[in-house]
């Protein structure tokens, strides 16, 4: 069986300029990066601006178990399903973030025969945005720690700069850090923290800004630190937003690569949905939507993550309003939620099954809330019997919706065509009644209690004191009007990773709160989640290399 990194340097790819031509993208309207790969230029996106929108999908999932559930596959198989029976679309995802890619998860083109490529240059340093969001944060790290240096004109508290310096990697070693020993022009001796990239408000106001000019107010706005008096600090205040916004100038152009069927996909931003809000930028899933006639996007990790943070924060600062939710699932990623262990899974286990299923129970009722319709499909595996199907059919149509079958892996788009066919009926149908969950007007506790409530299962919020006071500290600022951000673990619906299935009984612990003010988010850290993470025993760099033919392995 071919690897997915095989199957991807083995394709023939088409010349971007054909791909872009599929959907009446002309050769001007791009900057190529090669033969396979571009970025939109802004005279394009300013051309199509008001052009009808075409269909928003939504792919999401269940919560995501070692066994797999396969929903950027699905996304990507479910496009070239839509391209195979005659539909303009267009797929929208995000970048893979090398964290990842040399940690466990792997990258982020999807899988087997539902792939977008080029994969390895995709997974590794594509057009170069995440470096430049790296070096536009850290660029604002240097300026405010040169502004301490020299004379601390602003009056910054060196013990309350909330502005993190970021790398693009797992490296927990640098989450907490001593910086500016040395001589005393080698800085001001404090402690300072790392996140990955993906974690930034730098990261999330890019996928945020509408274009450039908005992207420089926003960063202007980022709060980088407070004063003795306890006063906020804001980028502009520190005289580099320019800088910053001159090294974010192609970042914050959308990409364009291809599937493995040669179908146009818009691959732009980039952040985690369990410490950030999970989905690719407002200006790729806008474009998509005045170039094609369907949009397929997916939101990271499971429905409770990604999709709530797109539907409550993405959708609604940016006016999308989408049509419709794929949830994705697996028969051994319900099984496991039902207690079976990782080794076991092939094995038939109706029983199982039934305990662990409430888990896409739970997030077809959350999808329902926002006013969706949905379809579920199962990414088959061939360890699926006919009866473990039919009891996950049977369940979902108790549930009032449809389950479809997705062979995507192993079929690309024509796997996809069940799933595609249901999509349409379903747009054809059924009328979208979306509504975000919660008024952005409540206060923040408020807010972050109908989350709790009604998409969690959680019987309450309790907070650390450093959390009460910083949310006091930010409804008197001004900014308790924004939505709320959650960061937390991503295998289960509490914040506790060993709670599978549909947990109840239990209550969201808040122990960090700050407010991201550029980005227009709260954040709330939630239980023991990290915004740097670590690599694990034996991590997938130890498996990557380059072979004698010149050709990338490993990666997946």
């Amino acid at each position: 069986m071919l690897t997915d990194i095989e199957i991807a340097l083995g394709a023939e790819l088409k010349n971007i300029k054909e791909v872009a031509a599929k959907v009446g993208v002309k050769e001007e309207e791009l900057e190529l990066y090669g033969n396979h790969m571009a970025k939109f230029t802004d005279s394009y996106i300013d051309s199509v601006s008001n052009n009808k929108d075409g269909k928003l999908i939504l792919v999401t999932a269940i919560n995501p178990t070692p066994a797999g559930e396969g929903k950027t596959t699905v996304t990507i198989g479910l496009g070239d399903a839509l391209s195979r029976l005659g539909k303009k679309t267009m797929i929208a995802l995000r970048e893979p973030s090398l964290g990842p890619c040399f940690g466990v998860k792997g990258g982020a083109a999807g899988g087997g025969y539902s792939q977008v490529v080029p994969m390895e240059k995709l997974n590794l340093h594509f057009t170069g945005d995440f470096h430049a969001i790296t070096s536009a944060n850290n660029l604002l790290a240097a300026c405010l720690d040169n502004h301490l240096l020299q004379g601390n004109a602003l009056g910054i508290d060196p013990n309350r700069i909330v502005l993190k310096r970021c790398l693009d990697m797992n490296d927990r070693a640098l989450r907490n850090i001593v910086i500016g020993m040395g001589k005393r022009m080698d800085g001001v001796v404090r402690e300072d923290h790392f996140v990955i990239t993906v974690a930034t408000e730098v990261m999330a106001i890019l996928c945020l800004s509408e274009d450039i000019f908005d992207l420089k107010k926003r960063l202007g706005r980022m709060i980088v630190a407070y004063t003795y008096a306890n006063e906020p600090v804001t980028a502009e205040q520190l005289g580099c937003v320019g800088a910053m916004t001159a090294l974010l100038k192609d970042a914050i152009r959308p990409n364009l690569i291809q599937t493995l069927e040669g179908n146009p996909a818009v691959v732009h931003g980039g952040p985690f949905a369990n410490i950030a809000h999970g989905c690719n930028s407002v200006r790729a899933t806008r474009l998509a939507l005045k170039t094609a006639d369907y949009v397929v996007t997916e939101a990271g990790f499971g429905a409770d993550l990604g999709a709530e943070k797109f539907l409550d924060i993405k959708c609604r600062l940016a006016g999308l309003k989408p049509d419709m939710t794929v949830i994705v699932a697996t028969v051994r990623a319900l099984k496991y939620n039902g207690g079976v262990a990782k080794a076991d899974l092939d094995a038939e286990n109706i029983d199982a099954l039934s305990k662990g299923i409430v888990n896409l129970g739970k997030h077809i009722e959350n999808i329902k809330k926002f006013g969706l319709p949905v379809v579920v499909t199962l990414n088959r595996f061939v360890s699926d019997t006919d009866a473990e199907i039919e009891y996950v059919k049977k369940y979902c149509e108790d549930m009032g919706v449809k389950l479809t079958l997705s062979e995507v892996w192993a079929k690309g788009g024509e796997g996809g065509i069940p799933l595609a066919e249901e999509v349409l009926r379903i747009l054809d149908s059924e009328e979208s009644h979306y509504a975000p969950i919660y008024d952005t007007e409540l206060p923040i506790k408020e807010k972050m209690a109908t989350l709790a409530r009604e998409i969690y299962g959680a019987d309450g919020v309790v907070y650390s004191k450093e959390a009460e006071n910083a949310i006091a500290k930010i409804e008197a600022m001004g900014y308790g009007n924004l939505p709320v951000c959650v960061a937390k673990t991503q295998y289960s619906l509490s914040d506790d990773p060993t709670l599978l299935g549909r947990p109840s009984g239990f209550k969201m612990n808040i122990r960090e709160v700050y407010v991201s003010a550029g980005a227009g988010f709260v954040v709330m850290i939630s239980g023991s989640i990290m915004t740097m993470p670590g690599l694990p025993k034996s991590p997938a760099a130890e498996r990557i290399d380059i072979d004698d033919n010149g050709d990338i392995t490993g990666l997946f």
